[in-house]
């Protein structure tokens, strides 16, 4: 693995990692993190994959070991990727998002549809109405104690370094599907994914807001490339549905693998391995190669893996 720290051009530095190797059939994979605001935390997935390409990710400006300055908007971490697939030598990539990484991948590929060759979804972006089920879903899963202590310390205006573990761990265990192993999970994610920028949360989610990629679906649809795939989890808090209604106006498949939340890796690495290593492979290869894609960009399919 090849950590680098990449300037931007107006100064702020971010960290990437590669690992892999250069394919002549496939074109790199850049993976963009979710939150907004907790640094990259996608190397398990990246491990999957790197056999098949070369793999790039990254700290989104505002996070982990990235400048933390700046006004954090749609637009400049749209053109930080453009910096970075530049420093890395890239004209096009398969680019990778997961949970709020998808909203950015999306914008991405609206802002410079000549530099996405190819599009993995995890879990998101979700088509509205999603948040009512996603809210009661967590609900369900905290105990009665734990949604009150959730609520008290969400009140509190600076938290310990105690109490921000506890916080962000009753925030998170309702992602994963698997309960017995729920708990765990989020603390290590707590535990390791902070500090949370929060200012960079407030900004961007507003952002998002503000230009809702579900008033841009069409468009969307208009500049997918071929093989464009959303993979998802059965067991997230979130509907599945809604990646499935998503997949069916943008005409690409949607595969949803059972008992698996909204980090599959975890909850069911098999099955979720197996359907992303599909999902490369069936991305458009390099100029000159064969096309290894079984189904055009306008047929339909949402599916299970078994």
């Amino acid at each position: 693995m090849t950590a680098t720290m990449i300037e931007s051009d107006d100064g702020a530095r971010l960290r990437t990692w590669t690992v892999g190797s250069v394919s002549s059939r496939r074109f790199p994979v850049v993976m963009v993190h979710g939150g907004p605001g907790v640094p990259d935390y996608l190397a398990p997935v990246a491990g999957i994959i790197d056999d098949l390409c070369l793999v790039h990710r990254y700290d989104q400006r505002g996070t982990g070991g990235s400048s933390w300055q700046g006004e954090h908007t749609i637009a400049r971490h749209v053109h930080d990727l453009v910096l970075l697939l530049d420093a890395w030598g890239h004209d096009r990539v398969v680019l990778l998002g997961h949970s709020f990484g998808t909203n950015m991948a999306g914008y991405f590929l609206l802002a410079h549809p000549e530099r996405v060759a190819g599009l993995i979804q995890i879990a998101g972006p979700f088509l509205d109405p999603w948040r009512e089920a996603d809210q009661a879903a967590q609900r369900a899963r905290r105990s009665d104690e734990q949604q009150a202590r959730l609520e008290e310390l969400d009140a509190i205006e600076s938290r310990t370094d105690a109490e921000e573990i506890e916080y962000l761990t009753l925030a998170w265990f309702t992602d994963h599907a698997d309960r017995t192993r729920a708990w765990d999970w989020a603390l290590a994610s707590a535990r390791t994914l902070r500090p949370v920028n929060y200012a960079m949360n407030t900004q961007l989610n507003a952002a998002k807001r503000a230009d809702p990629l579900e008033s841009r679906v069409d468009e969307l649809r208009e500049c997918l490339p071929p093989g464009a795939v959303i993979i998802g989890g059965a067991g997230d808090s979130r509907p599945a549905d809604a990646l499935r209604r998503l997949a069916t106006r943008l005409g690409c498949e949607a595969v949803i693998v059972p008992n698996a939340g909204h980090h599959p890796w975890l909850d069911a690495p098999d099955r979720f391995g197996a359907a992303l290593r599909a999902a490369v492979v069936r991305q458009p290869p390099r100029a000159g190669d064969p096309l290894d894609v079984r189904d055009g960009p306008d047929e339909v399919h949402a599916r299970t893996v078994r």
